[in-house]
């Protein structure tokens, strides 16, 4: 495949992919992660400012055709895919596709579920079956598109190619041609945004972006079906996405030799912890050493984290002492500080006076940041994890992948835990029995008659 058959490849792939076509080990991860994202949807309603999202998000589109996870309030579809996406999103715990260095479930679930639930005000409910299709449709797209170049992340990718894979995923449901998507690729990148400027700073706006690109896939279809022309060639066209975005780097054949082949679904990594994901692999290293040698947090003179540019880059930064959450959950000494001070990394640590705890800044004062000797601008792994103790002793984890990777999963019950415990975090509080009827609800995804009864059961209406 040339690098300008990338639109009409993806779009192919979108209009053709059904339920039937999927191998049972995408359709299993399709429930696995649909489970954990809903699950941290629910403990993103704990997040920074989530109410003040919700009420503007109404405010912008007030019609009621989907609901607010946050509080089942019923607004705009596009309102409430900017809502859920910042609830998937806000706590830095919804699950990553590594190699492509992007959140794909975030921006796909909150747009292809807000829509789903118009369509069922219509009298076109979508099944189950329809959704998991979609669900993979969209993760091969974004996950993809951050496969395809080599080039250092200069834009928030979670925000910026998972805006397409939600344009695939509704393209998908709706029935769409392939020209159709084609066209809708195009209306969704002249609404594309994502800048890393927040990441930087630990400002809430960084979930935000995926959810503006959420209301923007629902747009882009929607202008498709109405007839409205779009650019054909956003991806790769002399101003598209990888020229601009990607800064010209583009290996289309990654593309080719995956599309319905090797479902990038199967390739997404758990978020075992609430922070970024570049940070996991401190409190993996540190786990793996304090459980196999028994030392305790305060015999630890120094922990050297060796790492590659990218995990240097986005989440070697300063430790503060006032710090932001946002900013917290970005910064791997703090994150290391929450680990060895607690013995945990969980959602109330990155809250309040959590941020300011003596103990967590003691600790994180002990982390030093190398760099290894890779390459690769967007890997994650293989990371060294070294910890030096008080009486001079030294132990080395090495780490080919981190904790939650494919190659080290949580396991069907770690998933299940995971779940639980974030249900456990929500505001208000949900009842038990909730998360009960929502995991069952997925559990049996492929056989439920209109996916809209997931937003009900996420929002602990229903």
């Amino acid at each position: 495949m040339s690098d300008s058959e990338l639109e009409a490849a993806f779009a192919a792939h979108a209009a053709a992919t059904r339920f039937d076509d999927l191998p049972q080990a995408a359709r299993d991860k399709a429930r696995t992660f649909l489970l954990d994202t809903l699950g941290v949807a629910a403990a993103g309603t704990s997040g920074a400012r989530v109410a003040e999202v919700a009420r503007l998000a109404a405010a912008w589109g007030p019609a009621p055709e989907a609901t607010s996870w946050l509080d089942g309030a019923r607004m705009g579809a596009g309102s409430a895919a900017i809502v859920n996406a910042y609830l998937i999103h806000c706590l830095e715990f919804d699950c990553v596709h590594e190699g492509a260095v992007v959140h794909p479930m975030a921006t796909i679930l909150s747009a292809v579920l807000a829509w789903s639930e118009r369509e069922a005000a219509r009298g076109r409910p979508v099944d189950g079956a329809r959704l998991v299709a979609a669900l993979c449709v969209g993760v091969d797209v974004a996950g993809l598109i951050g496969v395809a170049t080599d080039a250092p992340v200069r834009f928030f990718r979670p925000a910026t190619a998972g805006g397409f894979g939600a344009v695939a995923a509704i393209g998908n449901l709706a029935g769409l041609e392939a020209e159709q998507i084609r066209q809708a690729f195009g209306h969704m990148y002249g609404q594309t945004c994502g800048t890393l400027q927040p990441h930087t700073e630990g400002s809430p706006l960084l979930g935000l972006q995926i959810g503006f690109n959420a209301r923007g896939a629902i747009a882009a279809i929607d202008l498709v079906q109405a007839g409205f022309p779009g650019p054909r060639h956003a991806f790769t066209g002399v101003y598209g996405y990888f020229a601009l975005m990607e800064q010209g780097n583009l290996h289309a054949a990654r593309v080719t030799g995956a599309l319905g082949r090797d479902w990038q679904i199967t390739q997404l990594a758990h978020k075992p912890f609430p922070s970024g994901r570049l940070t996991h692999g401190v409190v993996h290293g540190l786990r793996d050493l304090m459980q196999a040698h028994g030392f305790a947090a305060d015999d630890v003179a120094e922990v050297v984290a060796r790492v590659p540019p990218l995990v240097r880059r986005l989440v070697g930064r300063p430790l503060v002492t006032d710090p932001a959450s946002n900013y917290a959950k970005l910064c791997l000494p703090f994150v290391a500080g929450v680990f060895m001070a607690k013995g945990r990394c969980d959602v109330p640590d990155f809250l309040g006076d959590a941020l300011r705890d003596p103990a967590v800044h003691r600790h994180a004062a002990k982390v030093r940041i190398e760099p290894d000797d890779n390459t690769d601008e967007n890997a994650l792994d293989p990371q060294e994890i070294r910890v030096r103790l008080v009486d001079g002793t030294e132990h080395v984890a090495a780490l080919a992948h981190v904790y939650g990777h494919p190659a080290v999963p949580l396991t069907a019950a770690e998933n299940m835990e995971k779940f639980t415990r974030c249900w456990g975090h929500a505001v208000p509080a949900r009842p038990a029995a909730g998360a009960a009827r929502l995991a069952a609800l997925v559990e049996r995804i492929e056989h439920v008659p209109d996916v809209a009864v997931l937003a009900g059961a996420v929002a602990g209406r229903d």
